[in-house]
């Protein structure tokens, strides 16, 4: 059978069997090697890009660097300038793939990466999803996503889903008469995965539990689901496996560097040691041990044309205390760095607390499908929610007092009813926002 997705690969200039090659020597190296392997990789990246990068070289310009932990860390206020000023020396439009971020942190920019990096990206990918019986050559793919609506972007987009043998659903309404042509669309299409928006994906499956009816039953070919993009509770995660009736996998990723981590057939959230150097830091930039919350902070190890060094990706996780440098494990990824509230007493809070202390009493009669908490001023929370029915006084008063206990007394709180929430252009749904100006 023709390979198309390799072959579309291979046609855009990537390099896939070399990068297949050395990615199979990464991964079959013992602890020892590896962690020669990854010493010499990470001197390596930020020699290079000291050499040849003049946004690297003016970063480092005057700083003392002795050891790792001397680099300066980066964020994307560092990449604020023409991509063409960003590049390596040698590389241009020619030989680089290009792409940008979808901006669910508020940040959009446009980023690189050399084209042997990006096929040693879906060797990656590639090799994860193929763990659980997915082959992108061949595999049939019920895919959540959003899509963009001006002619161009959405050709490209369905082309692409063309050659990775996927059926693309809107998420951008999806009532029950919609989810009801989902539904009949596996019926009749032997899916072998699903793979997409958290939020938009656990909506189908309280459709389905509405129901009454498991999706595997009607879609026998369906092998797994793969969650992407936003939080997984885990509440929704077994509402899912029930529902669909196969293994739901996290996957956390971003889309300049690579998948970041990926649940593998042991519910371990497995980082990529493969292709990133992953590391937790605190406020002040020095690393955290294992089991402790910080800032998740990110060397790509193979980008030689636009750098990666030391990049504050904006999100709050934990890696697991059992840990090791071949092998980290994310224990918890808490959020964004944008997503913290803000309290009248000074303290600082995940916006997610609000979001998952308000969903364990709102969704408990299963008439609420989705909400979102905003906070429009420090001591005031707008719930927004869809539902059947309006939520009842004792509903109110409860996720008052669950709010309370778990965080402050004093806050504010306006329940909104309604039809469907908004959603940003790429169909994500921000489950925590904050709307004060120094947030």
């Amino acid at each position: 059978m023709l390979k198309i997705f390799n072959l579309s690969l291979k046609i855009n200039g990537f390099p896939i069997k070399e990068a297949e090659e050395i990615y199979n020597q990464i991964i079959n190296q013992s602890e020892e090697e590896y962690s020669i392997f990854l010493k010499n990789k990470k001197n390596e990246v930020v020699a290079f890009h000291s050499e040849n990068n003049p946004l690297y070289k003016n970063l480092i310009h005057g700083k003392k660097i002795n050891d790792w932990f001397d680099l300066p860390v980066m964020t994307k206020k560092d990449f604020q300038q023409p991509l063409l000023q960003r590049l390596s020396t040698g590389y241009n439009q020619k030989n680089i793939y290009v792409n940008k971020t979808s901006g669910s942190s508020g940040d959009p920019f446009i980023f690189a990466k050399d084209k042997f990096c990006h096929a040693l990206t879906w060797v990656n990918i590639i090799h994860k999803f193929g763990d659980y019986g997915i082959d992108f050559n061949k595999s049939k793919q019920a895919r959540f996503y959003g899509i963009p609506l001006d002619f161009v972007g959405y050709n490209k987009e369905r082309l692409k889903d063309f050659i990775k043998k996927s059926y693309r659903f809107p998420i951008f309404d999806l009532s029950d008469k919609v989810l009801e042509n989902v539904l009949t669309k596996f019926r009749k299409t032997s899916f072998d995965y699903i793979n997409g928006y958290t939020s938009s994906i656990v909506l189908f499956a309280k459709f389905l539990k509405q129901k009454e009816i498991i999706l595997k039953d009607v879609c026998p070919t369906l092998k797994c689901c793969v969650v992407t993009s936003e939080m997984l509770f885990q509440e929704d995660k077994t509402l899912m496996e029930k529902q669909f009736g196969v293994p739901i996998i996290n996957e956390y990723g971003a889309s300049e560097l690579d998948l970041i981590a990926f649940q593998n057939t042991d519910d371990e959230w497995v980082v990529n040691s493969e292709t990133l150097f992953v590391e937790i830091l605190d406020e002040n930039n020095n690393p955290l041990p294992n089991g402790q919350e910080g800032r998740v902070v990110i060397t790509s190890l193979f980008n030689k044309a636009h750098p990666f060094i030391r990049y504050d990706i904006g999100d709050i996780g934990i890696l697991d205390e059992k840990s090791t440098p071949q092998k980290p494990i994310l224990k918890k990824l808490i959020g964004r760095t944008n997503d913290i509230a803000l309290l009248p007493s000074g303290k600082k809070s995940p916006g997610l607390t609000f979001y998952y202390v308000t969903k364990s009493i709102i969704e408990d009669n299963g008439n609420v499908k989705e909400f979102v908490v905003k906070q429009t001023k420090i001591d005031t929370f707008d719930i927004e929610y869809v539902s059947a029915i309006e939520l009842t006084e004792s509903q109110i008063k409860a996720i008052e007092k669950a709010i309370t206990t778990y965080l402050e007394t004093g806050l504010n709180f306006t329940f909104v009813k309604k039809e469907k929430l908004e959603r940003g252009k790429s169909g994500k749904l921000k489950q925590f926002v904050s709307l004060l100006n120094n947030q």
